[in-house]
């Protein structure tokens, strides 16, 4: 069966024909982290220039390059389809013209997490923060006694959920998180100690859209098979956190 055209809502009858083997059974969640990842560490991914992706796979930092920018908040992905559709598959413009995978260990994706604001909340819970200007900056949250996620006034990641993509970029009818890292030192931390591999994955990219270029009614299993998909699968968060990332 086709997978839908650019634009085009999927139907959600027939999502298990283009969906992973392991979800196939099942209606995927409107909510839910979908990501390519081993027993310590996921990958995320996120877009850059020529000369920001070159330095920082060469020299494996992410700020390697002086034209990397901390002072912007950075939105990083873990679908890989997600990316494909944000990025045109690395043809959108000059500054996404290198897709980079990075790789960070699963505690410290965690710990972003436990910082997360849905965008939706934001402009009360700034208004709210009152005296810092109505930004929401501050020390890292700390979990309180009883272990759980710390309070959103303290949170300053950016957390929205976006429709989904099919490898050929329609729309589905669940959503995919993007996660926004802002400037400070948070940033700084996640730039210089949470990333542990840094991968440039533009032809995986280019060889995707060339694929369904040629054989728009590619399976997923077959764009698997080529390595032109990952095998992402649910990554489950604490309990605690799903209220907080609007899952439930």
């Amino acid at each position: 069966m086709p997978l839908p055209k650019p634009g085009q809502q999927a139907d959600e009858t027939k999502e298990g024909s283009w969906a992973p083997t392991h979800q196939k059974q099942d209606k995927i969640p409107y909510r839910q982290i979908r990501a390519s990842y081993d027993s310590e560490t996921i990958t995320v991914y996120q877009a850059y220039n020529e000369e920001i992706a070159s330095q920082a796979v060469l020299h494996q930092k992410l700020n390697a390059s002086p034209l990397f920018k901390p002072s912007r908040m950075t939105w990083i992905k873990p679908s890989w389809c997600w990316m494909m559709y944000r990025a045109g598959y690395s043809y959108k413009d000059r500054n996404q013209a290198r897709i980079l995978a990075l790789k960070m260990r699963q505690c410290d994706f965690v710990r972003l997490l436990e910082r997360a604001v849905l965008t939706t909340e934001w402009a009360a819970l700034a208004a709210d923060a009152g005296g810092s200007g109505g930004q929401l900056d501050g020390p890292a949250p700390a979990a309180d006694t009883e272990g759980s996620a710390a309070k959103p006034r303290a949170a300053h990641v950016k957390v929205q959920w976006d429709p989904e993509r099919s490898p050929n970029l329609g729309r589905l009818d669940h959503r995919s998180i993007q996660i926004g890292v802002p400037p400070g030192p948070l940033q700084a931390d996640w730039v210089e100690r949470w990333i542990v591999g840094i991968e440039d994955v533009t032809e995986r990219a280019r060889g995707l859209k060339a694929a369904l270029d040629a054989s728009p009614e590619s399976s997923w299993q077959a764009l698997l098979e080529q390595g032109l998909l990952l095998d992402e699968r649910e990554f489950t968060v604490p309990e605690e956190l799903r209220s907080v990332l609007g899952m439930d």
